[in-house]
């Protein structure tokens, strides 16, 4: 499996700030429930990695 792979799973994605200070990436998909807490630094390069993929993303679909 890898990223290009398909899957029929739902899932919900919450993005927020936490009491630390931290950036909280929260994943829920059936029965599991993924927190995901990350730096405000490391929170800004994830920004920027997603930024750059759309971007390749609009560059494919074109």
């Amino acid at each position: 499996m890898g990223i290009n792979t398909e899957r029929d799973i739902q899932a919900n994605l919450q993005i927020g700030p936490t009491d630390h200070g931290m950036v909280r990436l929260f994943i829920e998909a059936e029965n599991i429930e993924i927190p995901m807490d990350f730096d405000p630094e490391e929170a800004e390069e994830i920004a920027d990695e997603i930024r750059a993929a759309a971007q390749a993303a609009r560059a494919v679909k074109s």
